[in-house]
């Protein structure tokens, strides 16, 4: 299996194990895809609804997640079309919350240009966007991840600055921890050969006991996590996939203190954003729960069980145990 980095990626983890799909890319496996997408295809939306961009280059790019199509068009621009209808969801909610979120932020995000209308046999809303240079940072690694990590407290500042008034709820994250306790501890009993278990329930039930939030809601990325992140020239770049953004706990975005970065970094990271323990800790539970998600992931995309693997590691050493080596 061969792993690819790319500039722009989308859904949930940022890696794809290479298999032919019905986009007429590479992907890694995962759901099948809903609808028929092909070049051809893309050329007849784009002729009818943006003929400005209809004779440029045009080539598929191997997704990095199971919901869209991806295909870059001349040099600068990138097309973006659903494969199922989660995906046209999480696009929705991009396209109608990243145009006022974006000009707010302190990095890029894939804001939509233009966005297509369903048409040609095809069913659902999609998009012309920048493209943003740079790989993924779960395989590109920073120059400086000290420096990294005050880039990210920044962009996480920023992002909860912003007024959230009307904003969507969250579909998987920003309510109480506990609604998860069942999840999470199938997944611990799963993996007792990769982790302690003792250790991860433990750490596990401290984030279970930190108080409820009660302020109120705040803007979060909701997958904030290095195959969302990009790097160019060392330097976090941009940040994509937002089809999880919604408004909710402060505590979910820190995910990327552990998903992402190790203690010295992490500590920085949490001193530029001056995070109280209740959150810190509803935000290492959060990250507890992304990590083992992750990892048991790990036959079919060893990429991302790496991720999961380094994530609940970090959570644990984060909680004062130390975790067993993996290969």
């Amino acid at each position: 299996m061969v792993y690819r980095s790319i500039g722009h990626a989308t859904g949930t983890t940022g890696f794809e194990v290479h298999a032919r799909n019905r986009c007429g890319v590479t992907l890694r496996s995962g759901p099948a895809a809903e609808v028929h997408i092909d070049g051809q295809l893309v050329r007849r939306l784009l002729a009818a609804q943006f003929p400005q961009w209809a004779d440029l280059p045009l080539a598929p790019v191997d997704a990095a997640g199971w919901d869209n199509c991806v295909y870059r068009l001349g040099s600068d621009l990138v097309v973006r079309l659903p494969r199922r209808a989660l995906g046209a969801a999480h696009l929705d909610r991009e396209r109608r919350w990243l145009p006022m979120l974006a000009p707010r932020l302190p990095l890029p995000v894939p804001v939509p240009l233009r966005v297509g209308m369903p048409a040609e046999g095809y069913p659902w809303h999609w998009m012309v966007c920048r493209w943003l240079a740079g790989k993924i940072a779960a395989v590109q690694p920073v120059a400086d991840l000290g420096q990294a990590a005050a880039v990210l407290a920044h962009f996480v500042t920023a992002l909860q600055a912003i007024e959230s008034a009307g904003g969507p709820d969250s579909e998987f994250r920003g309510g109480p921890l506990a609604e998860h306790d069942q999840a999470v501890r199938a997944a611990i009993e799963a993996l007792h050969d990769a982790f302690d278990p003792a250790a991860v329930i433990a750490a596990w039930e401290a984030a279970l006991a930190a108080p409820r939030w009660t302020g109120p809601a705040v803007w979060m990325h909701g997958d904030l996590h290095p195959a969302n992140l990009l790097v160019h020239r060392g330097r976090i770049s941009a940040v994509i996939d937002f089809g999880l953004v919604a408004v909710g706990d402060p505590a979910c975005d820190l995910i990327v203190a552990w998903t992402f970065l190790t203690t010295p970094a992490r500590r920085r990271f949490r001193a530029a954003l001056a995070v109280g323990d209740s959150t810190w800790a509803r935000g290492r539970g959060w990250a507890l729960q992304f990590g083992l998600r992750c990892a048991a992931h790990a036959d079919n995309n060893p990429v991302l069980g790496r991720i999961g693997q380094h994530t609940v590691s970090e959570v644990l050493a984060d909680h004062g145990y130390a975790a067993p080596a993996h290969d």
